[in-house]
């Protein structure tokens, strides 16, 4: 027996455009004689349909997509899509062949934690389903089901002899690894073999990122689909095993992250119809991240980049971003902020006076520019791609309908050392961001001589203690006691609280870490707990 798993790219609505991607694939797959085609978790209608799930014109649109698949001969489909019995939604896989619908497996493990929530929609499954092709038992499993022993173990005591595993697996740094980890628990549980097909590209704030795979009985990876690119990965099933097949070279962690933020970008542009992006570049190094990643998303003709210079602006920040502007090729403007400045304060001067200066002024300035990049969007139609990192994000360090004004948040997932990381990794690949603006120390450039150290702990301090606080839910004391001092670990636990108004109003922007500012951050703005 041959399988086909369908690692591919579906747009979540769009169950005409998938039904036809899926028919594709299918030709593709029997051309090349295989004899079962499996897509990913809700292929149908793309992870995650979320309240359109609750539509009943969506479920009709779902089961037109079923019978145009139904009518195909010669394969046999296993295709995840959602599904409705009576009053009840399940997130379903149908086995369909030569006209006739074989089963339907039903999801049984409903994830409800992290960006997950399936139990808003979806109830759980209760039984096995196994499907006989060329005399070998397959049985079904679907995503988080995989991550517990019942489900597989229910398809091996039902008789199958290899499990496919439908997959909607979104990534995260060291996700590829731990699902390996995690596969292998269930192959050796069961000492069936199992083929495990995930989704690709970017959906919101979540990137998938294909790399599907299949296990021997012995736990081996002997198939490997490659990281983030549409793949049919063929499978070989011989005297109940499955054979070694093509091994593509998965990406280390740094070319990981980077191509999960490129394909984020390219898929919210692209898939909403954006005609491209614009985006403000001050000379430093996180706006220069977020224009070579522009850049690798979408190519140069679809990007613009805005200096918007003050009195504070260092002349090496101008000149920096001129330089990486000439090396990408880029649309570039210059736009001085000072005499808008002026006019604001002007108007402003009588409510300011006798009133110190403070960080109104340096919030003015970062205001104005947000204004001049909306209204270059509002010309263009172009995106305003936001260009603060979760360092920033953390603390408050990022001003409302300033530098937050945008429609996508490249680098809300990206730790300010993780940004440093990967400008250094991206030169490696073609030198396009200047080694100054790596070097120089960051600032914000809104008063005199400012850099952000001057307010905040080291980042390699900061990002730490972000991390085990924010991705791994430690305490404050149990921070301090790891080693880190209790100033800073209180520091940035406050600063976190208070600025959760200011997150709450950040636009999406792809999740790369475990845990970041979007829909597995839920926590109250109005909020006494400490």
């Amino acid at each position: 027996m041959r399988i086909a798993l369908a690692q591919f790219n579906p747009v979540v609505g769009d169950i005409a455009g998938n039904t036809r991607k899926i028919l594709e694939l299918a030709r593709t797959a029997m051309a090349q004689g295989a004899d079962v085609l499996v897509t990913p978790e809700l292929a149908l209608t793309g992870y995650s349909p979320e309240d359109l799930l609750l539509r009943d014109h969506f479920y009709r649109a779902i089961y037109a997509g079923l019978d145009e698949l139904e009518m195909l001969d010669g394969i046999t489909l296993v295709i995840g899509h959602p599904a409705r019995l009576g009053n009840e939604r399940f997130n379903a896989a149908t086995v369909l062949r030569d006209g006739n619908r074989l089963g339907q497996y039903h999801k049984m493990l409903l994830p409800n934690n992290e960006v997950f929530d399936e139990c808003r929609y979806f109830t759980p499954g209760a039984a096995p389903l196994v499907f006989e092709q060329n005399g070998v038992k397959v049985g079904i499993i679907i995503c988080e089901d995989g991550w517990s022993v019942e489900p597989a173990a229910e398809a091996a005591d039902a008789g199958a002899e290899v499990i496919v595993s439908l997959n909607a697996s979104p990534f995260h740094r060291n996700k590829i690894a731990t699902r390996h980890e995690v596969m292998r628990y269930r192959v050796q549980e069961t000492g069936l073999p199992m083929a495990y097909v995930n989704l690709t590209g970017g959906q919101d704030e979540l990137v998938f990122d294909g790399a599907s795979f299949a296990l021997n009985k012995a736990g081996e990876v002997v198939a490997q689909a490659a990281a983030y690119d549409d793949e049919l990965l063929l499978l070989d099933v011989v005297d109940g095993d499955i054979v070694a097949a093509n091994l593509a070279v998965l990406p280390d962690e740094l070319e990981s992250a980077y191509r999960a933020l490129v394909v984020g970008v390219r898929d919210y542009i692209g898939k909403n119809g954006f005609p491209g992006v614009l985006l403000g570049l001050s000379g430093g190094i996180d706006s220069a991240l977020t224009l070579a990643i522009a850049v690798d998303a979408l190519g140069a003709d679809k990007v613009h980049a805005v200096m918007m210079p003050s009195r504070y602006t260092a002349d090496i920040s101008v000149d920096d971003s001129r330089d990486m502007v000439q090396r990408v090729g880029v649309k570039y403007d210059e736009i001085e902020i000072w005499p808008m400045y002026e006019s604001f304060m002007n108007a402003l001067a009588p409510s300011f006076a006798g009133l110190p200066a403070d960080t109104t002024e340096e919030n003015l300035q970062a205001r104005i520019r947000g204004t001049l990049l909306m209204a270059l969007s509002n010309k263009s139609g172009k995106l305003v791609l936001t260009t603060g990192n979760k360092s920033e994000m953390t603390t408050g360090y990022c001003t409302l309908y300033g530098d937050m004004a945008g429609g996508f948040a490249v680098l809300k997932d990206v730790a300010k050392t993780l940004v440093f990381a990967l400008c250094r990794w991206r030169n490696t690949q073609g030198e396009i961001i200047p080694e100054r603006i790596i070097t120089r120390p960051p600032s914000a450039e809104l008063r005199p001589d400012q850099k952000d150290q001057d307010s905040l702990p080291p980042y390699d301090v900061l990002d730490a203690i972000m991390e085990r606080y924010v991705e791994h839910n430690q305490s404050a004391a149990d921070i301090v006691k790891a080693g880190y001092a209790e100033a800073d670990v209180n520091r940035v636990v406050r600063l976190l609280k208070i600025n959760e108004y200011k997150r709450r109003q950040a636009p999406v922007g792809p999740r790369i870490t475990h845990r970041g500012f979007g829909k597995d951050w839920r926590y109250p703005i109005t909020n006494r707990f400490s």
